[in-house]
């Protein structure tokens, strides 16, 4: 009797095994359909987050650049998070994000765009934070461009890529930003300035609009018309205060 409770126990436990194996295995797949994976025929878009990273900042390009994968006979891209580890890290306003890439320790995709949402922080510590500030540096090295939500320019500032380009800044940030980089070329009252790979903007819901603009920029007009219609923007380039210097 007791030997067949023994054996009762041992495949009770392989059936467990199995349906809990099964299970983890169907949670994965579910898990993965929305995941980032990278292919080799798109652009590879990175978006740096830390703590208290800013919603509209990080979402708002986010979304234009993701959405480039349902338009046919472009090179869309794939978009990815990165952080200085794979932990759980909060935006601001709460919201709970999973980096994909713990920029310290892991092997990256060759980047062609660096975003750089605003957070909390980037007046203060996180312009002290040197390890990110050398991947941000040497990230744009290789970067055919590197984009700025609001306070993000004070990260490309401080990591010393801004030197010889035009930029701007949230709109009350600006004097902090001219302050604090006097040697730069700084703007105000416009929503963003293209300087060579640099695309430095205002943030808030002026975020969309340096996303778009590159949209049209590497796929034309007509393609950033569809992306902004996806999302109920408005989208009309000309409309838009900037600073494009060729």
């Amino acid at each position: 009797m007791i030997t067949g409770y023994s054996n009762y126990l041992k495949n009770f436990s392989l059936v467990f095994s199995i349906f809990l194996f099964g299970s983890c295995q169907n949670e994965k797949s579910e898990k993965s359909k929305y995941a980032y994976q990278e292919h080799k025929d798109r652009y590879q878009v990175a978006f740096l987050i830390m703590e208290g990273v800013y919603n509209t900042e990080l979402t708002a390009p986010f979304d234009i650049f993701h959405h480039t994968r349902y338009r046919e006979g472009i090179k869309a891209m794939d978009v990815f998070l990165v952080a200085n580890t794979k932990e759980a890290i909060y935006s601001f306003e709460g919201i709970r994000l999973l980096p994909d890439f713990d920029y310290t320790k892991d092997a990256l995709p060759p980047i062609d765009i660096l975003v750089v949402p605003s957070a909390e922080h980037h007046l203060d510590k996180d312009l002290e934070d040197h390890v990110m500030l050398e991947f941000v540096k040497k990230t744009a090295q290789d970067a055919s461009y590197v984009i700025s939500l609001c306070d993000g320019a004070f990260v490309l500032a401080k990591a010393g890529i801004l030197e010889n380009s035009v930029s701007t800044t949230f709109p009350s940030d600006v004097e902090a930003y001219r302050k604090m980089f006097p040697q730069l070329d700084i703007r105000d009252r416009v929503s963003f300035v293209h300087d060579g790979k640099m695309i430095t903007s205002q943030g808030g819901a002026k975020s969309f609009d340096p996303a778009l603009y590159l949209c049209e920029k590497l796929y034309g007009p007509a393609v950033a018309r569809r992306l902004a219609q996806g999302l109920v923007i408005d989208w009309n380039s000309e409309a838009i205060e900037k600073i494009i210097i060729d």
